[in-house]
C-alpha cells in the first residue's frame, strides 16, 4: 500500500479506477452496457454523463486487464512526475482531459468505438516517446527504440484483438500528437502561442500556488520571487555583541606612517 500511495495522484486514481471497473465488469458484477460509450444514450434525457468517463476506465478482457493497467500506470507515472512539459500542478490533468475529448470526438464522428482505455494508454505512450527521444525501452521483454513504443502497442493489439480494436486504439495517436503540436511544436518552432494553458483554479485544486512558470523557446522556467527589501523606517541594524566586545578592548588607532 505504501507504493500505491507514493504514486502520483492522477495516475494512481486512474489506474485504481481502471482496475476496479474492469474487474467488476468482467467479473459479472456490472453490466458492460452501463459503462461503454454510446452516443444515443449520452444524448437522451436525462443525459448519461458518466459515459464521458467510464469508457476510459474499462480495459479489454482477459490479459488486457493486466497489460492496459500496467501501461497506464507506468507511462502515466513517468509523465506526471518526470516530464518537463507538465512542470506545473494540473498540467498533466489538462493533457488527460484534452486527450479524452479528442478521442471521444474521433470515435463519435468516424470510428464508432465503445471503450477507450487502450487509446488513452497509447496517447500516454506517444508523449512519453517524444519526451525520451534517443533512448531504448523494454516492451514486454524486447528492447526497442522508444519512438517505436506506441506502434509496438498497436501491433500487439492488432495481433491479440484484431484490426477494429487496433483502429480504435489508434485514435490515441492523433489526440496526443495534436496536443504535442499545439503545446510544444507550434509555439517552439512555428513562433505561435500555446493556447492550452492550465487554468488557475485547476492548478490551485492540485495544490499548486507557487510562482507561475514562464514559457521560453528552450523550455519552462519559474519566476523568481522578489527579494525582501529592507524597511527604510527601521533604524540601523544593531551590531552583534560579540563583535562589539571584540573592538572595545582595542586602543586608539594611529595613522600609518605617522608619529
Amino acid at each position: 500500500m505504501d507504493a500505491f500511495w507514493a504514486a502520483p495522484p492522477i495516475t494512481r486514481t486512474l489506474a485504481a479506477a481502471t482496475l476496479a471497473t474492469s474487474v467488476l465488469v468482467y467479473g459479472g458484477f456490472i453490466e458492460v452496457r452501463l459503462v461503454i460509450f454510446y452516443l444515443p444514450w449520452l444524448l437522451k434525457l436525462p443525459p448519461q454523463l458518466w459515459r464521458l468517463v467510464t469508457p476510459f476506465l474499462l480495459t479489454g478482457p482477459k490479459w488486457a486487464v493486466i497489460f492496459d493497467t500496467y501501461f497506464l500506470y507506468t507511462y502515466g507515472t513517468a509523465l506526471e512526475t518526470g516530464s518537463p512539459r507538465f512542470s506545473k500542478k494540473g498540467d498533466f490533468f489538462i493533457f488527460i482531459i484534452f486527450s479524452c475529448v479528442a478521442i471521444i470526438a474521433m470515435n463519435a464522428a468516424y470510428l464508432g468505438g465503445y471503450v477507450f482505455n487502450a487509446a488513452l494508454c497509447l496517447a500516454l505512450a506517444y508523449i512519453y516517446s517524444q519526451d525520451n527521444r534517443g533512448r531504448k525501452v523494454k516492451f514486454v521483454v524486447v528492447p526497442i527504440p522508444v519512438l517505436w513504443l506506441p506502434y509496438a502497442m498497436l501491433v500487439m493489439t492488432l495481433v491479440m484483438d484484431g484490426p477494429q480494436a487496433a483502429l480504435i486504439q489508434a485514435s490515441g495517436l492523433p489526440a496526443a500528437h495534436l496536443f504535442d503540436f499545439l503545446t510544444r511544436l507550434y509555439p517552439t518552432f512555428g513562433g505561435g502561442k500555446n493556447y492550452i494553458q492550465t487554468p488557475y483554479f485547476v492548478t490551485k485544486w492540485f495544490g499548486g500556488d507557487g510562482p507561475s512558470p514562464i514559457t521560453r523557446a528552450y523550455g519552462t522556467v519559474l519566476a523568481r520571487a522578489p527579494a525582501a527589501q529592507p524597511n527604510s523606517r527601521q533604524g540601523p541594524s544593531r551590531i552583534p555583541s560579540g563583535i562589539s566586545n571584540l573592538w572595545s578592548g582595542r586602543g586608539t588607532g594611529r595613522r600609518l606612517g605617522g608619529e
